[in-house]
């Protein structure tokens, strides 16, 4: 079963990310066009899912990514373009937030925690089309865990460490214990000190260089 830990942002703020003009999508019935090519592209590109839904809970665009986490929070779901209904609680937040602060562009962001896996951190915002009077819901969907198993990645290629280390950190940037981590890759609980005291080292030496570029 999925918990919501939702979190309001009231503060006012510029709409950032996505604009569609009103060639990009139907403004009378809100139906979907086809993406332009290059657009779509884009959207395909991002590490996050991305959902444009109108405020009734039709699918506007999804992409690759937004539909994959769909199916995996409503895998009893057949509906093809279906809103999960945590998502869905959430975009209902801003929607009535929209009576409380008309004034207001509000970002609704909320932590969701599912039972297999890390959770994700939905953000809805208004989108809006020049010309047209409909607004659009812009839901982007991060999944944590792909987001921490990135950075790690990252910081591994950063910090210049071996295979080994780089096994050793990934797991650990996802909250594992040395006692899982030694357990994970079969190695002693002494060689998982010995490689994180080598990655602290390594990140250590790397932040002194940055700082020595700053100074110099």
């Amino acid at each position: 079963m999925s918990s919501l830990t939702p979190t309001l942002h009231t503060r006012p703020q510029a709409f950032e990310g996505l604009t569609f003009s009103k060639k990009t999508l139907k403004a009378n019935g809100c139906q979907p066009s086809e993406p332009p090519s290059l657009l779509q592209a884009i959207i395909e590109g991002f590490v996050d899912g991305v959902l444009i839904l109108t405020i009734k809970g039709e699918w506007i665009h999804a992409n690759e990514c937004a539909r994959h986490i769909c199916q995996q929070l409503s895998p009893c779901t057949s509906q093809v373009n279906s809103v999960p209904q945590p998502i869905w609680h959430i975009c209902e937040s801003l929607i009535e937030s929209r009576k409380l602060f008309p004034d207001e562009r509000m970002i609704i962001e909320a932590e969701l925690d599912t039972e297999n896996s890390a959770g994700f951190r939905i953000r809805v915002r208004w989108l809006e089309l020049d010309g047209s009077t409909h607004l659009y819901l812009l839901v982007t969907i991060e999944d944590r865990h792909q987001s921490t198993q990135n950075a790690a990645i990252t910081e591994a290629k950063k910090y210049g460490l071996t295979h080994r280390e780089a096994e050793v950190w990934l797991l650990r940037r996802a909250n594992y214990s040395y006692k899982e981590i030694a357990a994970r890759l079969y190695i002693t609980l002494n060689t998982v000190k010995k490689h994180m005291k080598s990655v602290y080292a390594k990140q250590q030496a790397n932040l002194l260089g940055q700082e020595g570029q700053q100074v110099g």
